[in-house]
């Protein structure tokens, strides 16, 4: 067995790095596509709508792999499930890059989007491998590695894409997961197993959470509604900003990747705030400016600053609820975190792919407006998820 986190020496700061940047690397192959939707819909002779099932694809994939192989963490050694798991989703990616029809495109994507969950499974494996003193600062920077990972995709998508074609990206990140891979195989230190159940077992724990625990049920809701609000968003932006208001080309669409990296650094600060026990003004202030945001984004197609703040607003927000979230069902049961975050995630990226599904037909049929509406309407929502229990007296959202 290995050893306790009490005992366990605090990574070097280069590895906390390899694994920032891997994780960083691994969920953006979950985001490639979205400012490649136009490109997509007119190279395979689709519409609109289906080439937007290439995002869905990646969030539905993400999020059974969320259920079906995170809580692997618990049962197998971990250094060996996060390799293997990185060199699947680079043959996932290799499907995709030599894609000549859609259907081709979402096996790669399905299979990427499934072994993008290993960032899940470095998340906790960081955690034990780290002095306690230590362990929010590591995990706070791998944190901030998944986050600018899923931001700065679409950037990169889009500038290589632009000096290429949309099968360039992700040939480039084919090979720069196998250089992660072998990275980790190298420098990742092992780590056996917590737990003996058995893989019916594990899942149906996770399960039972969500049965068992409204805290966890209440914010798993919220996350849901929160990264389905977000996804409204960026899955039909490449539309409107390569259409007849913007008239942009794929790699400036992709720089706005840069705009949303800024405003979720900006929500860093709301996890400091929530460990000084403002958590429950942290996550209704959020709400509110998701709910803002919208009114400002309807505003996107006549003004860029408009969009730019709608942006800032949008992903500070949602990154600020998500913080508290997290911060909240981790106190719940620290024996078994990695299965919260299995049951949280899960609900989580379910979200995401019901907005990317919701944002794409509401471009479809009502434009930009429609998007707006829908993502209005998810954020009120939001609100009411949030404060309606605290109304009937559950001590538990306060935090």
């Amino acid at each position: 067995m290995s050893s306790s986190p009490t005992s366990a020496p605090t990574l070097p700061q280069s590895r906390v790095l390899l694994l920032a940047i891997a994780t960083g690397l691994i969920v953006a192959s979950n985001y490639y596509a979205q400012p490649l939707l136009q490109l997509l819909a007119g190279d395979f002779k689709v519409s609109a709508s289906q080439a937007g099932w290439v995002v869905t694809t990646a969030q539905l994939a993400y999020a059974s792999g969320l259920l079906l192989i995170v809580p692997l963490g618990d049962r197998v050694e971990r250094r060996r499930l996060i390799v293997g798991l990185f060199v699947l989703a680079a043959v996932g990616l290799a499907i995709s890059g030599s894609a000549g029809h859609l259907g081709q495109l979402l096996v790669g994507t399905g299979l990427s989007g499934l072994c993008a969950v290993a960032a899940q499974v470095i998340v906790p494996h960081a955690a034990t491998l780290t002095a306690p003193e230590h362990r929010g600062r590591v995990v706070g920077t791998i944190m901030a590695g998944l986050l600018l990972g899923i931001l700065l995709a679409r950037t990169a998508s889009g500038v290589l894409a632009g000096i290429g074609s949309w099968h360039t990206i992700y040939w480039v990140a084919c090979v720069a997961l196998l250089l992660s891979a072998l990275a980790l195989a190298l420098l990742l230190p092992a780590h056996r197993p917590s737990t003996q159940l058995s893989y019916p077992r594990l899942i149906g724990s996770v399960l039972a959470l969500l049965r068992d625990e409204p805290v966890l049920r209440q914010r798993s809701l919220l996350g849901a509604l929160l990264f389905a609000g977000f996804s409204v968003f960026w899955t039909p932006l490449a539309f409107l900003l390569s259409g007849p208001a913007y008239g942009y080309s794929i790699a400036t669409i992709g720089l706005f990747g840069l705009v949303g990296a800024a405003g979720a650094l900006a929500a860093s600060r709301a996890g400091r705030l929530s460990d000084r026990g403002y958590g429950r003004w942290v996550a209704g202030g959020g709400l509110v400016m998701m709910l803002a945001s919208w009114g400002v984004l309807l505003l996107a197609p006549v003004s860029l600053a408009a969009l730019v703040v709608g942006v800032l607003l949008l992903d500070v927000a949602v990154q600020a609820v998500h913080i508290n979230n997290q911060s909240v069902i981790y106190q719940l049961d620290e024996n078994a975190r990695s299965r919260i975050t299995s049951a949280y995630m899960t609900c989580y990226f379910i979200g995401g792919a019901t907005g990317s599904a919701l944002g794409t037909a509401a471009w479809t049929s009502h434009g930009w407006m429609g998007v707006c509406m829908v993502g209005m309407v998810l954020a009120l929502v939001g609100v009411g998820v949030f404060f309606l229990p605290a109304r009937a007296g559950a001590g538990a959202t306060a935090r």
